[in-house]
């Protein structure tokens, strides 16, 4: 077993298409990551009656939190384990066949940054006190960069497409469900994607790669500071 072990881990890792430094034996270990966290998190929700009202996201509390931007992306409903059994196994279909193309990294900030503009998406298409949790801006980002691998590599969209359409129509026609985040993810995930997949191949295609993942978060940030809030909170 040894001898084993030894061997995978001498094994080298390779780049991918995206630029993504991947060993080729490598579980997607930032998707079991999130889930991970997602699952303590939801425990914690259980456990703890302040931990939700610390962590959850409102469009009032931008200014004076802003943290929760991306805690929320962490958090679901308490009320049952639909929402996070959902969002698991979407997070699961989707981390393992987008992490190992992307490479750890660039999945980690696909998926942070897709969870930032959910949020955003929700300070501009929701009510200021609009409370949400949950993962599926996040996971809506990640269905929009899926889209943009498939498509960049001229694959079948249709099936895809479908299935976006389909949870998309349920976030408007369900009450309790985000569908701003879901719109904000979705456009923030394909612009990140787009930016990984098209960069050309070259000595600088990092740089350039990271360089175009910081100004989305700098359009994101700069949105959610000139967004004003028509209700007024005063922090206690």
């Amino acid at each position: 077993m040894d001898c084993f072990n030894e061997q995978r881990k001498a094994q080298p890792a390779y780049r991918t298409p995206f630029g993504g430094r991947v060993a080729r034996t490598e579980k997607p270990m930032v998707t079991i990551t999130i889930m991970a966290i997602c699952a303590v998190a939801f425990l914690l929700q259980q456990l703890l009656p302040e931990f939700t009202r610390t962590f959850f996201f409102a469009p009032v509390l931008a200014d004076y939190q802003p943290w929760r931007l991306l805690t929320a992306a962490f958090l679901h409903s308490q009320g049952g384990v639909i929402h996070i059994a959902f969002n698991l196994y979407a997070l699961w279909f989707l981390g393992r066949s987008l992490e190992p193309l992307f490479g750890r990294a660039r999945f980690a900030l696909l998926y942070l940054i897709s969870a930032l503009g959910g949020s955003v998406g929700v300070m501009y298409l929701a009510e200021p006190a609009t409370a949400v949790v949950g993962a599926s801006g996040a996971v809506f980002g990640l269905f929009g960069a899926l889209f943009v691998v498939i498509r960049q590599r001229r694959g079948e969209l249709r099936s895809l497409l479908i299935l976006l359409a389909v949870n998309l129509v349920l976030g408007f026609v369900f009450p309790g469900i985000a569908w701003q985040a879901h719109v904000g993810g979705l456009v923030t995930g394909a612009a990140c994607a787009a930016i990984l997949a098209y960069t050309p191949r070259g000595k600088h295609r990092t740089a350039i790669q990271l360089a175009g993942l910081a100004g989305v978060v700098l359009l994101l940030i700069v949105a959610a500071v000139l967004w004003q809030s028509p209700v007024q909170i005063i922090p206690g």
